[in-house]
């Protein structure tokens, strides 16, 4: 296996205002595959959830709060041994604070977590063991989809754009300390200053990414996987006959080259559905952009930036 340490995205838990609304969302909408119900430590109740082309358990918990937003983001690593060397060199690394195991079964089927939150304040967790039930083809002569596919039909979980005050520490911590690269950058102040960081684990465009804002832990989406540029217009279509709240698109990203469209859930967290980008490996040259050309960046057809995410930038 040449892909090691942390392996890809493992679960994503937001935080929701009412929890029926939104089940309804993400799965007839959006069309996950819900699997289960429980409460969360503090008696909360949670959903879990999962895309027809992942074999883990889960990979979305729902949890109903006060807020919405991010609780935290899960990376599945490849091996127990790994865990304990990561962990520790998480908490060696003087990057980190509020670290804590959390007891295999707090999310079911799943072995122990490490948490610790990262100098953006977003809280990452950590883990090596997740039950593989399957996915909605099986793996015996599968044919390429199943047949009761719902709203946009995602793959999978694919990605969070984050954002928060200390990228400078985040980034370090990601790269240096998890092993991630750097795939693209935004940089100002005639690139003495990154103020945005695409970074990948494996082989995609990026895995996650994180915006420099003078504040902490603030999610700006999460991402879901389609398979082309066609299944991203049918997105648009089905947000628009389900009267879903739309954000921007359809369109293109510059960075990463993804294909987009954006929305919100009932509860305000922000939805993408991302199909393209190209593949990523260590020795790629980092691709940069500069600020005065970050709505090409963002937003490739119209080259502008709307002001929910001028926002993020500036």
């Amino acid at each position: 296996m040449a892909i090691t340490g942390v392996l890809r995205p493992g679960h994503v838990c937001i935080r929701v205002l009412e929890l029926e609304p939104a089940v309804r969302h993400y799965v007839d909408t959006i069309g996950l595959t819900e699997v289960m119900r429980d409460q969360a430590a503090d008696g909360s109740p949670r959903v879990f959830l999962k895309g027809w082309d992942e074999s883990d358990h889960h990979s979305i918990v729902l949890r109903e709060a006060d807020e919405s937003g991010m609780d935290y983001m899960g990376w599945k690593v490849d091996s127990e041994a790994t865990l304990e060397k990561l962990s520790a060199d998480v908490q060696a690394s003087g990057l980190a604070t509020d670290m804590s195991w959390i007891e295999a079964g707090d999310h079911p089927k799943t072995g122990k977590r490490f948490r610790f939150t990262i100098p953006t304040g977003h809280v990452m967790e950590l883990y090596a063991y997740r039950e593989a039930t399957g996915c909605a083809t099986g793996y015996q002569n599968p044919d390429p989809w199943p047949d009761d596919l719902k709203g946009m039909a995602p793959r999978s979980f694919d990605h969070c754009l984050l954002y928060g005050d200390d990228l400078d520490g985040t980034y370090k911590l990601f790269t240096e300390v998890l092993g991630f690269g750097l795939s693209e950058q935004v940089v100002a102040d005639g690139g003495k200053l990154m103020i945005g960081a695409f970074l990948s684990c494996a082989n995609k465009a990026h895995d996650v990414a994180f915006i420099r804002q003078p504040v902490k832990n603030k999610l700006h989406h999460v991402s879901f996987l389609l398979d082309n540029w066609g299944e991203v217009l049918k997105a648009a279509d089905i947000i628009s006959k389900r009267r879903v709240s739309l954000d921007i698109g359809p369109t293109r990203h510059g960075i990463t080259r993804g294909e987009t469209v954006y929305f919100f859930d009932p509860s305000g967290n922000r939805n993408e559905v991302f199909s393209g980008g190209y593949t990523w490996y260590p020795d790629k040259p980092v691709i940069t952009w500069t600020d005065d050309q970050l709505g090409t960046g963002i937003f490739y057809h119209d080259r502008k930036l709307n002001e929910k995410f001028l926002s993020v930038f500036t």
